[in-house]
């Protein structure tokens, strides 16, 4: 046998071997997955050349459908930058029904909601302030708030695991404001032995304790210049405040506040997201010196109004920024806002049904026909959800090299450094970007490492068992060896 044709037979022997090379996994991950109790039928492993050029260096049940928690935003977010573009913004547009005379206006306002997931309470001034710039002091009708731009959405926010004040469970809407939720900053005053308590948005209607005692009552010294302080640790503020949000009516709190937290900013879901936006509307309204002589209500812009030009519109950042928070932080409400306006944006209503249809028709366009995704709600905040490590693999190369490559790889935290994982233990720090996912006995992450070689791999691992939360060293442990790969592959 002449020698180029015994070189390309040992060749083909070695990658035919491959797979099963690739099923042994690495000692430190095995041992780590043994310490928490996992055994191995409970997670899915792979690692593969970024551009797909090699076979995997790893590749472990990479083809079973598992629950991947919020990993399922990567479908979400890179389907929305081919499909709207990483410009893409969300505007929301203002109507100013009647006559404006002597800074008062004799009809309606109304504001339309069209799914922007980042109308956050100081956009909402901004949008308040606009109506006052057009001479509006005093409005003698109502504010109308539209939102009919996605499907009435029934949802129980303490259905998925019983935690209602959390702000991840609360649901999309066409006109979402500040998440539905109340931003508490609390701020200690050694000298008034009381920590002071100041909410955004305001909120029309509802009592707010702007007070709380400190803890103890202490004033003690740091023993050094002889400036007050207080002893003890911050600990577990929240159940220290002992606070009581079961009244929408009336925020309070039974307990104290350690000084020794300094300031703590807590946001909370509020107790009544019905009644939400019109709350917050009317509260900061009339915090800016609005007057309203009639109330702020659900509705609909009416239909000749439709079809002219708003008064002004509102826009969002873009779809770019947008998907950095929505990865870095996993922020699911804003995941869930923006898989509804794909269909939106396609048939002029945002519903679950259609969203899922029109991701799960791009996939087989864009990534295969095969091993498509089971989706939910586009943020993975579900137990419904399913994909396979070989599926978001084969999604992570598509992006990786298409155009939307910095746009979507920017938008993942990077491990050591910021976002999700900002805490890792992993050693290879600043080398991985990886949207990461949890849940009550889910683990995952997936994303792109750079290796000590220059190569950069897809990395993906899911973990679904009751002690996977144990598990996350062996993720570690994946992420560190994956970065030393000297030597891992047959030459080019």
């Amino acid at each position: 046998m002449s020698s180029p044709i015994r070189l390309l037979a040992i060749l083909i022997g070695a990658l035919t071997l491959w797979p099963a090379l690739a099923q042994n996994l690495p000692p430190e991950v095995d041992a780590a997955l043994a310490r928490a109790q996992v055994p191995r039928d409970a997670v899915a492993l792979l690692v593969m050349d970024a551009e797909g050029k090699l076979p995997p260096r790893l590749s472990y049940r990479a083809n079973v459908p598992m629950n991947p928690a919020s990993v399922m935003k990567l479908v979400t977010t890179y389907a929305a930058l081919d499909l709207l573009g990483p410009a893409y913004s969300w505007r929301t547009p203002v109507y100013v029904e009647g006559a404006v005379r002597d800074g008062t206006l004799f009809g309606n306002l109304y504001i339309k909601g069209q799914g922007d997931p980042k109308l956050v309470a100081e956009r909402l001034w901004l949008l308040l302030r606009r109506v006052q710039g057009l001479g509006i002091q005093k409005i003698a009708g109502d504010m109308v708030l539209d939102h009919s731009a996605f499907e009435p959405l029934d949802v129980d926010p303490a259905s998925f695991d019983g935690e209602p004040l959390r702000p991840y469970n609360v649901a999309p809407d066409a006109l979402l404001l500040n998440f539905k939720s109340v931003v508490m900053t609390f701020v200690p005053d050694l000298a008034a032995n009381s920590a002071s308590v100041q909410f955004e948005p305001p909120l029309y209607g509802v009592q707010m304790q702007t007070s709380v005692p400190l803890a103890n009552g202490t004033k003690g010294t740091n023993g050094t210049n002889g400036t007050k302080g207080t002893n003890g640790s911050c600990g577990d503020y929240r159940a220290a405040l002992r606070a009581d949000f079961s009244d929408p009516a009336r925020i309070r709190f039974a307990g104290s506040y350690p000084a020794s937290c300094l300031e703590k900013v807590w946001p909370v879901a509020y107790a009544d997201p019905a009644s939400y936006n019109a709350r917050a509307v009317q509260g900061l309204w009339q915090q800016m010196g609005g007057q309203l002589g009639g109330t702020v209500r659900l509705g609909s812009v009416p239909p000749l109004a439709l079809g002219l030009p708003p008064t002004f519109e509102v826009a969002s950042p873009p779809l770019a920024e947008v998907i950095r928070d929505i990865n870095k932080y996993s922020n699911n409400v804003m995941a869930q806002q923006l898989f509804l306006t794909l269909s939106l944006s396609a048939q002029g209503q945002g519903t679950r049904a259609a969203s899922r249809d029109l991701v799960q028709r791009w996939w087989q366009q864009r990534i295969g026909a095969t091993d498509v995704p089971t989706l939910d709600n586009g943020s993975g905040l579900s137990r419904e959800a399913r994909i396979s490590a070989q599926a978001l693999a084969r999604l992570l190369q598509s992006a990786y090299v298409s155009p939307l490559m910095p746009e979507l790889m920017s938008s993942l935290p990077i491990a050591g450094v910021d976002g999700t994982l900002k805490r890792s233990q992993a050693q290879s720090q600043g080398r991985a970007h990886l949207k990461t996912g949890s849940l009550r006995g889910v683990v995952a992450v997936a994303g792109y490492v750079h290796a000590h070689s220059g190569r950069r791999y897809v990395l993906v691992a899911l973990i679904n068992h009751p002690n996977a939360n144990a598990a996350r060293p062996a993720i570690d442990a994946l992420l560190d060896w994956t970065v030393r790969d000297n030597g891992a592959h047959v030459p080019d």
